[in-house]
């Protein structure tokens, strides 16, 4: 008897265990060739500018729900001071996601980096919607043991600025 109640009290408590534990990131297969082609634009929409996107620094996952995410730098050179300032990337996001702690709906966003002085310590990502106005802003941690940092990546969750990243789920 003694046995029973023990297990089901061991049953129990995995299953409360399993309710508070939050579930797993949804898993990201990283697009290649035809699919990722087709997904990337040559030019991104902000504050009136077809800005171009630089294909060697972009990124398009698809989820197991089918939904796409793409993540790329911009190529600003040519436009205004305040554009190169504000602007070094974009992302399309087709479903619900997270950036830092903000939640942001499907849409097309910039992305925007303050970088610290010295350029080790912790920065900020900012998301702006395509007319400029700031929609989210999280703190961007800076990782020094990131073996081989890229101008943009995607991996683990988190998008990855140089060596500076936030969680992007």
């Amino acid at each position: 008897m003694k046995k029973v109640l023990w297990s089901t009290a061991l049953v129990l408590g995995v299953a409360l265990l399993l309710a508070v534990v939050p579930a797993p990131a949804q898993a990201q297969e990283k697009l290649e060739g035809k699919a990722f082609d087709s997904a990337v634009v040559k030019d991104f929409y902000l504050e009136g500018n077809a800005i171009p996107v630089q294909k060697r620094n972009t990124v398009v996952l698809k989820g197991a729900d089918g939904k796409r995410l793409v993540f790329g730098l911009i190529d600003t050179t040519g436009y205004s001071a305040e554009i190169q300032a504000k602007y070094v990337g974009m992302m399309i996001v087709e479903r619900n996601v997270t950036f830092g702690t903000t939640a942001l709906g499907p849409g097309a966003y910039g992305i925007g980096i303050h970088k610290p002085t010295p350029p080790e310590g912790p920065g900020h990502l900012m998301a702006y919607d395509v007319g400029g106005a700031k929609v989210a802003e999280a703190a961007a941690q800076y990782d020094k043991a990131l073996a081989q940092p890229q101008p943009l990546q995607y991996a683990n969750g988190r998008l990855y600025v140089g060596r500076h990243w936030v969680e992007v789920k």
